[in-house]
């Protein structure tokens, strides 16, 4: 086989639409993918060729793999959710950490002596937000910019505790899923996951 030429727009343009075509699939890729037949239908779309799968054929194999996808899914969601269910469960019997009737756990960092604010304020914060495994999602600390939002305006277990923290308070979130993003896929974050954030309030705006 001759060597690639990507020396010209158009060789490199078409190797950039198989590169992002490849990405889709490498990120969520159906079960049991095969890159030959992906490009052998390619091929044969690009080329005007008949299809070698019949209509009737195609969509049952479509709905018999979207299915065991939504299967996978769900096995995999109700397991997260078990694990972080037993994580907070054993996280409750630390020294220092302390759970309220809404299922939200914390424990104070640094107590400060500063205003508590209202629902309706707006704040200033620095946070570090981790999974139960470590994986870091979201962090001011890492951007090196303080975060500015309502307090009313973020997830219910940061509403809930950001009303309880006096100004100059840091202290560790462990904040249950139904107080986080539920059953819902929120960026990087998977459904069903507890969240586990270092919060800093910074300034009542």
């Amino acid at each position: 086989m001759s060597e690639l030429d990507l020396s010209t727009d158009e060789t490199r343009v078409s190797y950039g639409i198989g590169r992002q075509l490849g990405d889709q699939l490498r990120d969520n890729p159906p079960p049991g993918v095969s890159l030959e037949a992906v490009l052998a239908g390619l091929r044969d779309a690009f080329n005007g060729q008949p299809s070698q799968v019949g209509q009737d054929a195609l969509s049952a194999s479509f709905r018999v793999i979207r299915e065991r996808m939504q299967a996978e899914a769900q096995a995999k969601a109700e397991a997260a959710a078990a694990e972080g269910v037993a994580f907070l469960a054993e996280n409750a019997k630390r020294a220092g950490i302390t759970q309220l009737p809404s299922g939200l756990q914390f424990e104070v960092l640094t107590a400060g002596e500063g205003a508590k604010p209202s629902r309706e304020d707006t704040v200033r914060t620095h946070y570090h937000g981790t999974l139960i495994d470590g994986t870091v999602f979201d962090s001011s600390y890492e951007r090196g910019q303080p975060a500015e939002f309502p307090v009313g305006g973020v997830i219910a277990g940061w509403v809930e505790a950001l009303q309880l923290m006096n100004t100059g308070s840091k202290w560790r979130l462990y904040v249950p899923s139904e107080l986080a993003y539920g059953g819902q896929a929120a960026g990087s974050i998977p459904p069903h996951s507890v969240l586990i954030f270092d919060v800093e309030l910074l300034d009542i705006l």
